[in-house]
Formats: structure tokens, C-alpha cells, sequence
């Protein structure tokens, strides 16, 4: 099980917040990421945050002139968590002071929510929040599969993955076409990717056409393909005993293809085997022509282990909050870090570091004796946040040449004229 280091205490949060946000978080960073170049200039001013603070007190509505401004309250207040919501027609702040109807949400990353307690009916190593490195290739495929879907099929460019902390990753699509979707908008590209679906009192929750499977879901299907047998039959044992291996078969909607399956199960000594000898039947009977129902029952089965299981409603609403990036999850003490989309498998919640690795890490650096000259560099690129801060640094610098070049181009066209 993946956990907080041993030398991390909840209960010395309070102690180690006010630290942290002095000297590590990367105000500079996160403040030109959510002011998108300042243009309107009310972007940043308009934005809500969400502050929980100890005993989760919540205050919504929080809203920051600058960055000066932002630094001030959140060293004042230390949130425990913090949550970015929309961009308003007015500062959030004053929102008792502005017509209900006129304080509307305007504009919003597109964002999504992944959360490993949404696997609990497929994995058999952890529950709950608990994870460990035997599911956390969940989170990657998952990973792999949206972020294909978002730059592929909808030709967005500037993703940002962030792991949560503790148990699941948050994706935050900030391109401009993808800030301004509609709710209607963000329902349409939330559905495009939701393949999963159903309660936990239904046991099939994927179901393709006979004939046709969308190009879309086929690519996903090669990514879940690529590392189903090392997950599923190394990882998880699926089909390691008659418990398992009976979920497995209530997938498949041909009894009579059911009953062969679960006689021959016996036969074969372990998951890897047993998939085998699943797929084969299957294969069989299809070219036999005896299935009428569950052509697709191995994609099916494929997919409800291992598609991506998101949380809609987290996605669809334009003025739904998400925790930020670089927030300390109080129960693990890791740190919101970003996500390399094209490493990320090498990416693993084990080596996120805590906020007690952190400033041990800055005690021992103030120990040191240094005489070195020129610029001093950042608290955090001293500490193991510094890649984390790096990796935030790049994406932003793509968003922000993009953005520049966007202007660029509408100042070159106002010329024309």
C-alpha cells in the first residue's frame, strides 16, 4: 500500500503549512497560469477559490486582485486545500453585493476527475482510498487513454495532469476553445469519453456494437491491450479463483458460452492461463456463429477493468471547483505535483514527496555554508518539488507562446484593415 512517509504526522500540519506556503509554493508560476496573459485583465480578479481550513472550516468565494494579493491571504489563512473554481462575470468576493442572476460563471478550464475508489469493484489489491503499485497502473492507462482522446480527437494542446495526493489524478484542459465550452459542451466531451457505466448493482457497465466500435474506443482498446495480461493476470489475478473468475464470466451475456467457460476455468493453473482459454472460447463460438449477444464480450471485459472511470458531473459543470495543483492532501502529506503525460509510467505515487520531506529537505540546504554568487534560485527548485515545479514551468511556457502567438495574429489582422 502506498501511504505518507513515515515521518509525516497530520497532526503537525498546522505547524508545517505556514512554512510551506512561505517559502515553497510557486506563487510566480501558478499566479501566470490562472491570469492566462492577463487579457481581459479581470481574468485573474474574477476567478473563485475555495479555502478549507482546519476542522474543515470551508470558505467559498475567495477572490485575489494580484498576486500579492493572493500570496497575502493564503500565508494568513494556510488552507489545508485549496480549489479552483470559474471564472465570474463579477469578483467572487462581492457576490452578495450583485444580483443572483447577474453573477454568472463564465468560463472554466475543461476538467476531469479520476479517483481510484470508482475501481473497487474491479481491483483486488486495495479498497477505498487505498492504493499500492499492484493498481496504480489504472491511473496510467487512464492517463494514456484521455489524454490521447483529448489531443487526438479534439485537438487540444495544453493538458495539465495533476495527482491528487492520495488515491487518483485531476486533468485541467486550458486551451481557450476549452475554457469557454458550455455546460452542453462540456456534457457532449465528458459522454465522448465515458465508456464505464452503470451503478455498483450492475454488473456489466461496458457495451459495444456488434459491428461497429468507435475509432475513438479501438485506440483505447490498444492502450488497455498493450499491458491488460501484465495488470489484470500479474497484478490483480482476475481469474485466480472460482469467486473471481465467476464476476469475470457474469460479463458475458451467453449463458450457454458462460457454463463452457467456467467448466474448462479449473482445468488451468492461474489467470494468465485462464484469459488464454477465455478468449479462445470466445473466438470459437464466433466462428461458429453461436453467440447472439456478447460478440464484443473480451473488449467488454478488457474495458470495465481498465477504461478510465470519471466522475461526469466534475466535468460537465462550468462552475464545479477542483482542487489546485501543489496542495498538500492532509492525510498523506504529499504534494499536488504535476503529471509528465509522456512519461508516465515512470511516474509513481511512492516518490511524491511530503511537505515534512520538503522542509527537512530546506534544514538541511540552510545548514550547508554557501558563497555562491549570482541569482538565487527559488526555495522549491532546491527540494525534491523542484521537478515538479519545472515540468508546471514547460507546460506553461507552451501555453503562454501559444497564447502570445494567438494575439500575434489578431493584431496582424487588425492591421490589414
Amino acid at each position: 500500500m502506498i501511504s505518507s512517509c513515515d515521518s509525516y504526522d497530520p497532526g503537525s500540519l498546522p505547524d508545517l503549512l505556514p512554512v510551506y506556503y512561505r517559502r515553497l509554493f510557486p506563487y510566480d508560476p501558478y499566479y501566470r497560469w490562472l491570469s492566462y496573459g492577463g487579457v481581459p485583465n479581470t481574468y485573474f480578479n474574477n476567478r473563485e477559490f475555495s479555502f478549507t481550513l482546519k476542522d474543515d472550516v470551508y470558505i467559498r468565494y475567495q477572490s485575489f486582485a494580484d498576486q500579492q494579493d493572493m500570496e497575502k491571504e493564503i500565508q494568513k489563512k494556510c488552507p489545508y486545500k485549496i480549489d479552483i473554481g470559474a471564472v465570474f462575470s463579477h469578483r467572487p468576493k462581492d457576490h452578495k453585493t450583485v444580483r443572483p442572476a447577474a453573477f454568472q460563471a463564465q468560463e472554466k478550464e475543461l476538467v476531469f476527475d479520476i479517483d481510484m475508489t470508482d475501481y473497487d469493484d474491479v481491483r483486488n489489491c486495495c479498497s477505498g482510498a487505498d492504493i499500492c503499485e499492484r493498481c496504480w497502473p489504472l491511473m496510467t492507462m487512464a492517463i494514456k487513454i484521455v489524454h490521447r482522446a483529448l489531443t487526438e480527437d479534439f485537438g487540444f494542446q495544453h493538458i495539465l495532469w495533476v495527482y491528487s495526493g492520495r488515491r487518483g489524478i485531476h486533468c485541467w484542459v486550458c486551451d481557450e476553445a476549452a475554457r469557454k465550452l458550455t455546460q452542453t459542451g462540456r456534457t457532449a466531451v465528458a459522454e465522448y469519453l465515458n465508456v464505464v457505466k452503470g451503478g455498483e448493482n450492475q454488473a456489466r457497465k461496458v457495451r459495444l456494437d456488434s459491428y461497429f466500435i468507435h475509432p475513438s474506443v479501438q485506440e483505447a482498446l490498444r492502450i488497455v491491450e498493450d499491458g491488460f495480461e501484465d495488470y489484470a493476470c500479474s497484478q490483480q489475478d482476475f481469474l485466480g479463483e472460482e469467486q473471481k473468475w465467476n464476476k469475470v464470466l457474469t460479463l458475458i451475456p451467453s449463458e450457454d458460452l458462460r457454463s463452457k467457460i467456467a467448466a474448462d476455468m479449473e482445468e488451468k493453473p492461474d489467470s494468465a492461463s485462464r484469459w488464454a482459454r477465455l478468449k479462445k472460447f470466445v473466438k470459437m463460438s464466433l466462428s461458429t456463429g453461436n453467440i447472439r449477444d456478447g460478440q464484443r464480450a473480451v473488449e467488454e471485459i478488457m474495458l470495465q477493468y481498465c477504461y478510465p472511470r470519471l466522475d461526469i458531473n466534475v466535468s460537465t459543470g462550468v462552475n464545479h471547483l477542483l482542487k489546485s495543483p501543489f496542495c498538500i492532501h492532509p492525510k498523506t502529506g504529499r504534494v499536488c505535483v504535476p503529471i509528465d503525460p509522456d512519461d508516465v509510467d515512470n511516474f509513481s505515487p511512492s516518490t511524491v514527496p511530503t511537505i515534512t520531506q520538503l522542509l527537512e529537505e530546506l534544514n538541511d540546504i540552510e545548514k550547508k555554508t554557501s558563497e555562491e554568487t549570482g541569482k538565487k534560485e527559488k526555495d522549491y527548485m532546491s527540494t525534491s518539488l523542484g521537478p515538479g515545479v519545472e515540468m508546471f514551468e514547460r507546460f506553461l511556457k507552451r501555453l503562454e507562446n501559444s497564447q502570445h502567438n494567438r494575439l500575434q495574429e489578431e493584431a496582424d489582422r487588425k492591421m490589414e484593415f
